[in-house]
């Protein structure tokens, strides 16, 4: 990291992808609000992936936290981008596609000292959209794609919306791990490669036992 942030009572000394569970809305906002208020205070750069029927109360939410998103948005400081603007580009999920979308985020360059501070609402993969199943595979492939030293990434998880067997998937994908609103290092992460492998095969036996059944 080029400088020590502070996320969910954590001191950043390194590159973070960490998933964030919660249960609501307000304790989203509680415990990542202060990451994000830190980030324009130091004068960060800020990405955030939002539902679009949640965009306007997102900024409204950073208004109420003393940030000037109108100033931020003119400068380039601040990019709010909706879901058919990331992950669902033409209606669909391509894994690969949204990997290159932000590791192209990432890659922008930078005032020296200054970092990006990234936030995707992960919900979008609740649509009944092609390719959305891909999700897991997606969060696994992430890792191996991203730099080895990083700006951090935050895919935010609603535990009201998705199912156990997806939860416990999606923590598998993750180095970090923010639970009860504090960040921790993730015992139960796997590396990509062997996440990969594993799901694939998972595909390979569905795919199997649905053609035996034809």
């Amino acid at each position: 990291m080029k400088k020590p942030v502070t996320l969910a009572g954590a001191k950043l000394t390194h590159s973070c992808h960490a998933c964030a569970f919660f249960h609501s809305k307000e304790e989203e906002y509680d415990v990542l609000m202060p990451f994000i208020k830190e980030g324009f205070d130091n004068g960060d750069r800020a990405f955030h992936i939002v539902n679009p029927a949640f965009r306007a109360a997102h900024l409204e939410l950073m208004e109420k936290a003393g940030i000037d998103t109108a100033a931020a948005e003119s400068s380039g400081q601040l990019e709010v981008r909706t879901w058919g603007e990331t992950y669902l580009v033409d209606g669909h999920f391509d894994q690969f596609r949204m990997i290159d979308t932000l590791l192209k985020m990432l890659a922008r360059e930078n005032e020296p000292g200054k970092i990006s501070r990234n936030v995707a609402s992960m919900s979008w993969a609740l649509e009944d959209r092609p390719g959305v199943d891909d999700i897991v595979e997606y969060e696994a492939r992430l890792n191996a794609a991203l730099p080895e030293q990083h700006d951090p990434v935050v895919c935010t998880y609603d535990l009201s919306q998705f199912d156990a067997d997806v939860v416990i998937d999606i923590l598998r994908t993750h180095p970090m791990v923010i639970i009860g609103g504090i960040l921790q290092e993730n015992p139960f992460f796997v590396p990509s490669e062997q996440m990969v492998e594993e799901l694939q095969a998972r595909k390979a036996r569905h795919a199997a036992t649905l053609s035996e059944a034809a």
